[in-house]
């Protein structure tokens, strides 16, 4: 079965076409910096790798082209649309009706579309990508991997705000979680990884959008990230945990509206508010160069970071395994020392050179004498979410 991957974040676009249950790759890529003047198209299979530096105004724009390469007489991976058995499509907010992989309808679509209103920056592009391969590859199946589905073994003392009963039970306002393919992937990576049963796991997903889980025994049991995909961690462009009532003074006192409020909270937040830039590889450039708004954002970011990994250590009664992913998380290395220094405290001791060093696999990064696991962990939520498409259909 030949499964295309589509996963449309909120300003990247990444996508693999799979053969599976071979999991061999046919073609893979990724489009980056949506909406920036400089975005940047990687297209690489077998015998072939291109890279093109254009403006991508949206998603669709982005989409279009990845189809475009697909279909290349000369370089494309397919040459007919009716080679492709299935399109699985990463979608982040399930809400409660959603609890694991879909095969898309109508009724599919239109729940979606309801739950934009949770996941503003996601769920609108998740369904432009289930929109244009529907177009596209007419006679393939289109099924939804929701991120949400493995944080539903969240325990109800964590999942439910402490705001009025019916809130919660007539209306679902609680904590769903996020980026879920992926710390489901990585946790599971990281287990086979150690070949041992390790219970106690915190698993660090840095992108563009940022989220950190408590994960024990393979399941998740707390999340950074709640009832929309906002808050917690410092992000690119989203704020991270604030005081709400922040909220009340900039609408009462500032003149604020509502939307505008919500435009600054997830589009001109976070490190983009923090320094003017989104990318953290500018941010550290920058503050290499002297720049102290970029150092004390990187600082600002690191120590969000350990406050919650000293709350979920608490949460698990200790700490196995620190895993660090996507796209930030794997390659900052600098990041990860921020993150990473005096924690001896509870057993994190990182390795400076190990740290150092470039890997595209597996690797660990801790001392000798920590007594955490300090692992990078390459994320693949597409092979994920291949696996999953693959095994509802199978049995479909």
């Amino acid at each position: 079965m030949n499964i295309l991957i589509i996963n449309t974040g909120s300003s990247s676009i990444k996508f693999q076409l799979m053969h599976m249950p071979s999991e061999s790759v046919l073609c893979s890529g990724m489009v980056d910096r949506i909406g920036l003047e400089n975005g940047n198209l990687k297209y690489t299979k077998v015998d072939y790798e291109t890279n093109e530096i254009q403006q991508f105004s949206s998603h669709r724009k982005g989409l279009n082209r990845v189809i475009e390469l697909l279909l290349d007489p000369a370089n494309g991976a397919i040459t007919d649309v009716n080679e492709i058995d299935a399109v699985g499509h990463r979608v982040v907010h399930g809400g409660t009706a959603f609890s694991e992989t879909t095969i898309i309808t109508q009724e599919v679509k239109d729940k979606i579309g309801d739950l934009s209103q949770l996941a503003p920056l996601h769920n609108p592009h998740n369904l432009e990508g289930i929109l244009i391969a529907e177009e596209l590859f007419p006679n393939a199946k289109q099924v939804a991997v929701f991120d949400t589905a493995f944080h539903q073994t969240i325990p109800l003392k964590a999942r439910k705000y402490a705001i009025p009963d019916e809130l919660y039970t007539k209306h679902g306002i609680q904590l769903y979680g996020f980026h879920g393919t992926s710390h489901k992937y990585v946790t599971e990576k990281a287990i086979s990884f150690l070949d041992k049963k390790v219970a106690k796991i915190i698993s660090i997903h840095l992108g563009n959008g940022c989220s950190i889980t408590a994960v024990y025994n393979g399941k998740s049991m707390d999340h950074s990230l709640g009832f929309a995909p906002s808050n917690g961690l410092i992000m690119g462009s989203r704020s991270g945990d604030i005081d709400h009532s922040m909220i009340f003074y900039l609408v009462e006192s500032l003149g604020y509206s509502l939307r505008e409020v919500n435009d600054l909270l997830n589009k001109k937040s976070g490190m983009l508010g923090l320094t003017g830039y989104s990318d953290l590889r500018e941010i550290q450039a920058k503050a290499n160069e002297g720049d102290a708004k970029c150092r004390l954002a990187l600082e600002m970011n690191a120590y969000r970071i350990k406050k919650y990994i000293g709350a979920y250590s608490s949460v698990l009664n200790g700490l196995d395994v620190l895993i660090f992913t996507a796209g930030i998380g794997e390659n900052s290395s600098y990041l990860r020392e921020l993150v990473c220094s005096e924690m001896d405290f509870l057993g994190i001791d990182l390795d400076m050179q190990k740290n150092a060093q470039k890997s595209h696999g597996i690797r660990e990064i801790q001392n000798d004498s920590s007594r955490v696991k300090i692992l990078v962990i390459p994320t693949n939520e597409e092979l994920e979410i291949a696996k999953q498409t693959f095994d509802l259909l199978k049995t479909s």
